[in-house]
């Protein structure tokens, strides 16, 4: 029990909390002006004047509800219960004041633990005052506290299912690094071999062909500076687990995915441009890309005939685009292959989008640079 109380008490506040923006602003000024009508025409609110501006103070906490969520609850639902107390247990039953239910939510959404905790006993002292002084029915009580405990719930349900996305997130992207480390590895090791089998050419023509042993020395600097371009793209990449020593499939690969049509749309796929000179480890990651680009169309494109495969290479870049047919799809969130995707992408300086395409079907592009920054 100890530890499940410190687990929740060492909690850290959810990353990232939206900060107050337009619309926030436009909600505070609508409750105020909702409430200051309510206010004048409805004949039963005691002490009008003071619950007005009680909500004046209150209903702004509403603005720092995500980033500082205690505080926001402490000014609240405290000043709420102090005035119910000073005038003798008569509260204001004003509906805009309904609106505070999005404090618990924040802060079990966005708070820290000791935040929830310290906060949770402070909205439940403030209920409590207000039951207990206006003399609310068991009925009528037991109904504001489940929906004051529905509140806590939904915010806490969400920061979890937040959380649960950011850990996937996070999976795929581990997941990804970890592929195109294998892809990288054949184009390292590629190099570091014509460095060896070079060097000792050299050293063995040395004695008797010293230009030979120079143009050794040529070939060996050429190599290593195709090296160290290489090993600025291993260095973005997180690599886990164990590399695979087999060879990877490149630009020159993608006629693999070409298939007629038959069980399912038929596979085109065009390059054009020098795609022989790219760098291994650069046509990897676009056959990569094309891969699960013509995966995910086989596999969700509803009455489609055709996906078109097309790579254009030019001086500076690579642009990859696959597109289908079928009949138009709802753009969805994201799933892995496509996060994936993006992934892989970023990893070379580069940017991949996918979505419903002009007129019919599904569209993929992706555009890498050819020279990845250091």
């Amino acid at each position: 029990m100890r530890h499940l109380v410190r687990s929740v008490w060492t909690e850290p506040a959810a990353p990232d909390p939206p900060r107050p923006r337009g619309r926030d602003a436009a909600l505070v000024a609508a409750l105020l002006a909702l409430t200051a009508l309510e206010v004048a025409l409805r004949p039963d609110v005691p002490h009008r004047l003071i619950w007005l501006v009680v909500a004046a103070l209150i209903l702004p906490t509403l603005l720092w509800r995500r980033t500082r969520p205690l505080p926001a609850v402490l000014v609240a639902f405290g000043l709420s219960a102090t005035v119910t107390v000073l005038l003798g247990g008569e509260q204001s039953d004003l509906t805009t004041l309904g609106a505070l239910l999005l404090l618990p939510y924040a802060l079990f959404r966005w708070g820290s633990g000791r935040d929830v905790v310290l906060g949770a006993a402070i909205v439940l002292t403030g209920a409590a005052i207000g039951t207990v002084g206006s003399g609310l029915p068991a009925a009528d009580a037991a109904g504001g506290f489940t929906v004051l405990f529905a509140a806590a719930a939904l915010g806490l349900a969400n920061r979890y299912r937040a959380g649960a996305k950011a850990r996937e997130l996070d999976q795929v992207k581990l997941l990804e690094r970890e592929r195109l480390a294998r892809d990288l590895h054949d184009t390292v090791a590629h190099h570091v071999s014509a460095i060896a089998v070079r060097a000792q050419a050299g050293l063995a023509t040395a004695p008797t062909r010293p230009d030979a042993a120079t143009d050794a020395l040529r070939v060996i600097e050429a190599e290593a500076a195709r090296t160290l371009t290489e090993m600025r793209a291993i260095v973005r990449a997180l690599r886990a687990g164990r590399a695979e020593l087999e060879p990877n499939p490149g630009i020159g690969e993608l006629s693999r995915l070409a298939r007629p049509a038959g069980d399912g749309p038929a596979v085109e796929v065009e390059i054009a441009g020098p795609a022989g000179e790219l760098p291994p480890a650069l046509g990897a990651a676009v056959y990569r890309l094309a891969q699960e680009s013509v995966t995910n169309a086989l596999r969700h494109a509803r009455a489609a005939t055709r996906v078109r495969v097309r790579v254009l290479v030019d001086d500076s870049t690579v642009r990859l685009s696959v597109r289908d047919d079928g009949e138009h799809r709802p753009a969805a969130p994201p799933g892995l292959g496509r996060l994936g995707m993006s992934e892989r992408a970023a990893l070379f300086g580069g940017s991949c989008a996918s979505g419903p395409a002009a007129g019919r079907g599904w569209a993929v592009t992706a555009v890498l640079p050819r020279e990845v920054a250091p």
